[in-house]
């Protein structure tokens, strides 16, 4: 009680919502700038359960964005780090650290048991990977993306709105090394946790059907509609 008071004394969350977070399970895929926002967040606030998914191991030229982590961690898997850092901020839920690459074979069995998805990848191939099994399972997807000083975010609630293939239907050209300034996955990271927290509560409206866009340069934020493709290989066949 007095560890998440402030969000307890919240009317739209209260002891309920607090409950839902504590029994909720959410996978981070990928705890870099983005996914280890996110988990940061998640882990203060309460989520039960966060299994993190990485495979990369912390270079110097992370840090300039990747919070959960410090000069010390140079050289080790982000994973056994980050999960160090999480448990140290809050002692009370489970983290589970796995040091893998995402592919279609490991997916499924990374989803099992999963409420919600956090996407802190850096690359489409893999995205979509995960989009798929999440909308052939329904599991709610928070997708995230960066570059220089801009910023995306898309809600992708399975048979309730478009997904990530509805919006870009083959995988885009890839960057070796992807430029970004560090506050821009810092404030898309946060908006993906707090998405996870009103999915996982059910408080406000998810952020569906659409698509945000943060232009740190200029400070706005602008939202794109998006529809559902009737083309669509991974969402068409569900039905509402």
């Amino acid at each position: 009680m007095e560890r998440y008071d402030r969000q307890i004394r919240i009317s739209e969350l209260g002891v309920e919502g607090q409950i839902k977070l504590k029994n909720s399970r959410v996978l981070v895929v990928g705890v870099g700038g983005l996914g280890g926002v996110a988990a940061t967040y998640l882990t203060s606030a309460g989520v039960g359960f966060i299994r993190i998914v990485d495979n990369g191991v912390l270079e110097l030229n992370n840090l300039n964005r990747q919070i959960p982590y410090s000069e010390k961690d140079l050289g080790r898997l982000k994973v056994e780090a980050a999960a160090e850092r999480l448990k140290s901020l809050n002692s009370d839920i489970i983290i589970e650290p796995i040091p893998e690459k995402i592919t279609s074979e490991n997916v499924e069995e990374l989803l099992r048991n999963i409420d919600l998805v956090i996407d802190g990848l850096d690359n489409f191939e893999t995205r979509f990977i995960v989009n798929d099994k999440c909308i052939e399972f329904r599991i709610p997807f928070i997708h995230g993306a960066v570059y220089s000083f801009e910023g995306r975010l898309m809600t992708i609630i399975p048979g309730r709105g478009p997904c990530l293939r509805c919006l870009i239907p083959l995988a885009p050209p890839e960057y070796d090394t992807i430029p970004v300034v560090g506050p821009i996955p810092g404030v898309i990271g946060c908006l993906e946790a707090l998405e996870a927290v009103k999915i996982i509560t059910g408080v406000g409206k998810p952020f569906t059907d659409r698509i945000l866009i943060f232009d740190g340069l200029n400070l706005e934020f602008t939202s794109i509609p998006i529809v559902r493709s009737p083309r669509c290989p991974a969402c068409s066949i569900l039905i509402d």
